[in-house]
C-alpha cells in the first residue's frame, strides 16, 4: 500500500494545471466523487506551489481524504497543497 507521501509525490510531476486538475480528481477517486476542484499555483523565488481546493459529496468523505492525505480545510473546502516543478506552466484558474 502507498503512504501519503507517496500519492501526493504522483502530483508533483504534473507540468501544468490541467494534468494536476486530472491527477487530483484521479487520487481523490477512492474517497468519492469531486463535485468542485479549482486549483490556483503561487511562484515564490525558487519554489512554485499549487493549492487544490476540493469539494466531495460528504462530509465524511472530505474527513476520509483528509484524514489518508494528511490534507487540510481551507474555508469549506480541503487543501491540498502541491509542490509543482519550477519549468512548469503558470496557470491560474
Amino acid at each position: 500500500m502507498s503512504t501519503c507521501a507517496d500519492r501526493l509525490q504522483s502530483l508533483t510531476s504534473c507540468g501544468d494545471v490541467e494534468s494536476l486538475m486530472s491527477a487530483v480528481q484521479a487520487l481523490c477517486t477512492e474517497f468519492g466523487k469531486v463535485t468542485r476542484l479549482e486549483v490556483l499555483t503561487l511562484a515564490e523565488a525558487e519554489r512554485r506551489r499549487a493549492l487544490c481546493l476540493l469539494r466531495l459529496e460528504s462530509a465524511a468523505q472530505e474527513q476520509q481524504l483528509m484524514t489518508t492525505l494528511s490534507a487540510s480545510r481551507f474555508g469549506d473546502d480541503v487543501l491540498i497543497v502541491v509542490d509543482l516543478p519550477l519549468g512548469s506552466a503558470r496557470s491560474v484558474l
